[in-house]
């Protein structure tokens, strides 16, 4: 459960804040605790029913309004034009938590202030099943209170980690941020391959589909490591040893995968600068 001490102000409630506030809600956050500022009345209606109070931008917040946290869930490049609104709640008090990816914790304290405390947390879009995995590098000036608050804040979405350094977000960012796209890719991959060898479409793109989340499951609720469970499929001199030996040739999915997170990571880094 989640305490929080003081309200809470989501900026942006799309599908990574729906998803969050969702979250904090089913984890014990007072619907009255909570402020969103959106647009669109339509995202936040079921929300607004439970209690949360709505507001379409800054310019209705209660003048006395001092958040505990102001989570930041709007789009990168919408950044720099919606800070400006909640830049004059910044107090030692108020913690940011961004959730956008690139934008760096020198570049929000460039526009919320030094003494702004901020984390920035790197999700991912299986936060909207409660299946997300997160990670956080906490600024300057953040104390062990405000940091136990993000991982609480996070963790109603999945799982939560804190980076050593923030650069490390950016390979954050192309394993963990990027990677659900990566295993849609994997799923469309072998329902292809399947109907190359013969399948019905419809029945490959079954057989992809559930093998890839009944493999999901499996790691998830095992102790045993990712190269166990893949040994326990494989008999000696069997089918899937030969596929095997084709996805872990010199040419195969590693060096191929590891091309691609670099891929990334760059991209991420050329976005923050």
């Amino acid at each position: 459960m989640i305490s929080l001490d003081g309200e809470l102000l989501l900026l942006g409630c799309g599908k990574m804040g729906g998803a969050l506030l969702a979250g904090w809600l089913e984890q014990g956050v007072a619907p009255t605790q909570v402020h969103v500022i959106e647009p669109s009345a339509e995202a936040v209606a079921d929300f607004v029913a439970r209690g949360v109070t709505h507001h379409k931008d800054a310019s209705s917040l209660p003048a006395d309004l001092r958040p505990a946290v102001v989570l930041l869930a709007v789009k990168p490049q919408m950044m720099e034009e919606a800070l400006p609104a909640v830049a004059t709640l910044a107090s030692p008090h108020t913690l940011y938590i961004s959730v956008a990816a690139g934008k760096t914790i020198d570049w929000f304290r460039s526009k919320l202030g030094q003494e702004a405390r901020i984390v920035r947390a790197m999700p991912n879009t299986p936060a909207a099943v409660g299946r997300g995995m997160t990670v956080l590098v906490a600024g300057v000036g953040v104390d062990e209170r405000q940091a136990q608050a993000a991982a609480d804040l996070l963790s109603a979405v999945g799982e939560v980690a804190w980076a050593e350094e923030e650069g490390q977000l950016d390979a954050v960012t192309a394993l963990s941020g990027g990677g659900p796209a990566y295993v849609f890719l994997l799923i469309e991959c072998l329902a292809k391959a399947g109907e190359d060898a013969g399948l019905p479409r419809e029945l490959a793109r079954r057989l992809a589909r559930v093998t890839v989340a009944g493999a999901g499951e499996l790691v998830h609720r095992s102790s045993d490591e990712p190269e166990t469970l893949r040994q326990n499929v494989t008999s000696p001199a069997g089918t899937t040893l030969e596929a095997l030996n084709v996805l872990m040739a010199e040419d195969g999915l590693q060096p191929l995968m590891t091309r691609a997170i670099a891929a990334a990571a760059r991209r991420s880094r050329e976005l923050a600068s």
